[in-house]
């Protein structure tokens, strides 16, 4: 017996090892390209190695109630400050390690959890609980292992049952039987997560791969073959797909949204709009909804690697049934440029670009630019006296579509001062002489516009060529690239940030942001995470102007419509009211949690009060001058031959018509051609 255990022991040990020597050779091959070819290549030294170590431990054990902190404090004591050496040294045994003390760890919670499953709990009990929005100190020991977990649970659960009835009196009539179901959900799912957990076979050499990444800026990343493949498909407007969309629902269940009658999901015959998720499967591994992180099934259902999906689907609660689909390519409505019209009498363009997405294969003329230009050539067939473009939410995309896209509307000159790690500046220039558009242009941004986004907003600001009207936009100023980590493998790949780039005049929005001239809030400023917030962002810094340029119109003609559109907004109701919302969602978010009483009465009022934040936000709306908004000639035509995007164009349609935003934008255009 005991020569079996040996030789299983050393099995294990030489498979660690294998893993470990395949772990450090992909770090290294990594580190020798950040080196060579980052934008900041920083040493490996103790800072990486405490930044990499506190990110995989918070990523593993994010609630401080897996790891004891006599464990903790024994792998920090080996690790924290020695894994930069180890990688140097070849040395990924680490990983394995701390791997097999997290395992542990889940194993004994999950002994604790069937323990408690098997209990009744105290609800009487008084106790109260606190909720910390960054991490904090390890405290756990095998004393009150069980303490935290029954705490946690019994605040789950009765966060569950407050969702059952807005009436705290039926709750409490029903209670028992409330409490048995909630119960044993919660610990059914905690276990199951748990089991996911344990048995999952991915690794956690990904993760340390994209720790050891961001610790040079957060936008460098490893990609896999497979997720690169996605990466890659995600800067496209057709990609493959399943045909339909997902949501969770107020219980957190997966439901499905929309069902595309053009798509793979509609032509099964099997799937509608409202069915409920209940596993995904493809053809290595099944995820339980339940106990699944909702992180592991998306990355199935998008994963362009994963052609074939199997669903087990509930409809009204009823029996479940499997359902089996083939992606296919399709259009992606939601990556894709549209336009309408605003108004009959003085006709103003709308122009949404939702990504800058790319044709990847370079002849089917299908990139953002030209849609974009299409949709101006529609446009200007109807005669219109001014173009909105809305780049709200817009996150990026392409650079060559973004400078394509600025050549459009500004005539000739620069566009921006490239900076590469050796500090060598390179002139981007328009690569279109003349304008395909030359009316005025008002530009919709917000803190999610990001990335080729502002390069192509800020561009136009500092021509004069467009008025900015939103938030301060995210705030990225750099350029990356995906690079192979071994050509002749070509499975691991590594995007790389390489370049900064700065504006005409010398000045840069990284970390900043691009700020509008007409500066409006929006729902969730204080919550969006900007540039900024990220600890290892590059900061913000500028370059001797040397450029020269010609702007569209004088500065101060954009600066005097810019501040009248802030005197004629600054008693506005709804951007007032989004103010003091933003500031009960601040305090809800940001503020540090006081203690929150362990009883039925406390949690409903909580309930209550968050319940009654989300109604205020869902259904406020502006009813207030509804905007006129309708399709170009052409575009009315083309829905005449494709009825199916009918559907789709109408929804647009109403999202736009109390846009106040969009409103705004048409106030300004009207007040510049008035004032020629």
């Amino acid at each position: 017996m005991k020569k079996i255990v040996f030789a299983f022991a050393l099995i294990t040990s030489t498979l660690f090892s294998q893993n470990s020597d395949k772990t450090c050779e992909i770090l290294n091959k990594i580190n020798v390209l950040i080196q060579t070819e980052h934008i900041r290549p920083k040493p490996v030294d103790d800072s990486l190695s405490v930044f990499v170590f506190d990110n995989l431990i918070n990523e593993l054990d994010p609630s401080r109630n897996i790891f004891f902190q006599s464990e903790y404090d024994e792998i920090s004591k080996k690790y924290r400050h020695n894994l930069d050496d180890l990688i140097l040294q070849n040395d990924c045994s680490f990983l394995a390690d701390i791997t097999t003390k997290y395992k542990n760890g889940l194993l004994r919670t999950k002994t604790v959890l069937e323990k408690i499953q098997a209990e009744p709990i105290d609800y009487n009990k008084n106790d109260t609980i606190r909720f910390y929005k960054k991490s904090f100190a390890f405290y756990l020991n095998k004393e009150n292992l069980e303490k935290v977990w029954l705490k946690k649970l019994r605040y789950q659960i009765l966060d569950d049952i407050v969702e059952t009835s807005d009436n705290l009196d039926s709750i409490k009539t029903n209670f028992k039987s409330i409490e048995a179901v909630s119960k044993k959900l919660i610990l059914t799912n905690e276990i199951c997560r748990i089991n996911t957990l344990l048995e999952t076979k991915s690794k956690q050499d990904e993760k340390l791969y994209n720790f050891f990444c961001t610790y040079f800026d957060p936008h460098t990343a490893y990609f896999s073959d497979d997720s690169k493949s996605s990466f890659v498909a995600s800067l496209s407007k057709e990609h493959l797909s399943l045909g339909m969309t997902v949501n969770l629902n107020e219980k957190n269940e997966i439901i499905v949204e929309e069902v595309d009658p053009n798509g793979p999901a509609f032509k099964t015959g099997q799937i509608k709009k409202g069915d409920q998720i209940v596993s995904v499967s493809n053809e290595k591994e099944t995820l339980k909804v339940s106990c699944a992180s909702l992180e592991s099934i998306s990355t199935m259902i998008l994963s362009e690697s994963n052609k074939n999906i199997v669903f087990t689907l509930k409809r009204n609660s009823g029996k479940s049934f499997e359902v089996a689909i083939e992606k296919q390519v399709m259009k992606d409505e939601e990556n894709s440029v549209f336009s309408f019209i605003i108004g009959k009498e003085s006709k103003i363009g709308y122009i949404k670009i939702p990504s800058f997405y790319a044709d990847l294969d370079g002849n089917s003329r299908k990139g953002c630019a030209d849609d974009v230009a299409r949709e101006v050539i529609k446009l200007e067939k109807d005669d219109i006296e001014g173009l909105v473009i809305d780049l709200i939410d817009n996150g990026g995309g392409s650079m060559e579509e973004a400078i394509k896209m600025a050549g459009m509307f500004i005539d000739y000159g620069p566009l921006s001062v490239v900076v590469d790690n050796k500090q060598e500046q390179t002139v981007i220039n328009d690569p279109f002489r003349g304008l395909i558009y030359k009316g005025p242009i008002v530009i919709l941004v917000n803190s999610n516009t990001a990335s080729a986004s502002e390069f192509f907003s800020s561009i136009l600001q500092d021509y004069n060529r467009a008025l900015l009207l939103g938030s301060t936009t995210l705030g990225k100023a750099t350029m990356q690239t995906i690079l192979s980590l071994d050509e002749e493998k070509n499975t691991d790949f590594l995007k790389i940030t390489i370049n900064k780039f700065y504006r005409v005049t010398g000045k840069s929005h990284q970390y900043v942001g691009v700020t509008p001239d007409v500066i409006l809030p929006e729902f969730y400023e204080d919550v969006y995470q900007k540039e900024s917030d990220f600890p290892t962002a590059i900061k913000n810094d500028s370059i001797k102007p040397f450029l020269k340029y010609r702007t569209y119109v004088k500065r101060n003609l954009i600066t005097k419509i810019a501040t009248n559109s802030t005197i004629r907004l600054a008693d506005n109701y709804y951007f007032n009211d989004i103010k003091k919302i933003n500031q009960k969602i601040d305090k809800l978010v940001n503020v540090p949690k006081s203690e929150v009483l362990m009883t039925l009465d406390a949690v409903f009022e909580q309930k209550k009060r968050i319940s009654a934040l989300w109604t205020e936000i869902h259904t406020f709306n502006d009813d207030n001058n509804p905007l006129d908004v309708y399709n170009s000639t052409v575009n009315q035509f083309l829905l005449g031959v494709y009825p199916t995007e009918k559907t789709m164009n109408q929804y647009q349609i109403d999202n736009l018509k109390t846009n106040p935003y969009l409103n705004e934008a048409v106030n300004i255009i009207t007040e510049f051609n008035g004032s020629k």
